[in-house]
């Protein structure tokens, strides 16, 4: 039986300022099923208390302890490894790593450089944490997204594509940290104590979403109203969120 929900943002729920089609009234009825919903995102700068406020807004049932993000994870994977971390990111990024007690530190003392969005990136930065990196730093990489979907069915350059200028210029792979890898829906289910075939993960991009759910384990379902526009042979799914309710509502009954 599936006892939790895991959404995608971009692209499921939102795009940009706009919720997706059937979004508020199909979350609000898998809430009322009795089924837990974790909001899991490969936005690095996302912060779970301006999540829910973003979304609450929009009528969208939330609450901060229901928000994980990919900044979020790699803050916690990184302070097991390391005392201090030079950073290619937005605030958002920087606050998750000061919560794991990092000390973020120029590049030329990093033990570590951590890669997400970043909308002040430049060339400074660029030979600086390459530089950083081919001399040793540990390259992390919080998601390898290469755009993200926003208002008006159009796409903004996502971490991804700043995660490849500097693999690009370091010479080296980074550690990746976000979906597609399985660390958020497996901390959820370390979380809620129970196992991933327990879950069913939702999403709209088949190369990071649906593939984090092969990998953790977790029930895929695919919704078409951000990066794909069409369904895929043998990936459950739907146009909007509303099927996966009344798929949900015949599981579970």
């Amino acid at each position: 039986m599936i006892k939790a929900v895991l959404l995608d943002l971009d692209g499921t729920v939102y795009r940009g300022k706009e919720p997706c089609p059937d979004a508020p009234e199909s979350i609000t009825s898998l809430q009322k099923l009795g089924l837990a919903i974790r909001y899991l995102t490969n936005n690095s700068a996302a912060r779970p208390v301006e999540i829910t406020q973003k979304l609450q807004a929009m009528g969208i049932p939330c609450e901060p302890s229901w928000v994980l993000s990919s900044g979020m994870v790699a803050a916690q994977v990184i302070a097991q490894n390391h005392k201090s971390v030079a950073v290619v990111g937005n605030p958002g990024l920087h606050e998750s790593l000061f919560e794991q007690n990092l000390n973020i530190v120029d590049f030329e003392n990093a033990e570590a450089v951590v890669v997400g969005i970043c909308h002040g990136f430049d060339y400074q930065i660029l030979r600086k944490a390459s530089d950083a990196i081919r001399s040793g730093a540990k390259f992390y990489a919080t998601n390898p997204d290469p755009t993200y979907p926003f208002e008006n069915n159009r796409l903004a350059p996502g971490a991804g594509s700043i995660v490849s200028a500097v693999q690009t210029a370091s010479g080296v792979v980074p550690i990746m940290i976000g979906k597609p890898e399985p660390h958020m829906p497996l901390a959820v289910c370390q979380e809620l104590n129970i196992s991933p075939e327990q879950t069913i993960f939702v999403g709209d991009r088949l190369e990071t979403d649906i593939l984090c759910a092969k990998n953790s384990g977790s029930n895929p379902w695919l919704v078409l109203t951000g990066v794909s526009t069409e369904s895929q042979p043998g990936i459950p799914g739907s146009h909007t969120l509303s099927g996966l309710v009344n798929y949900l509502t015949a599981l579970n009954s």
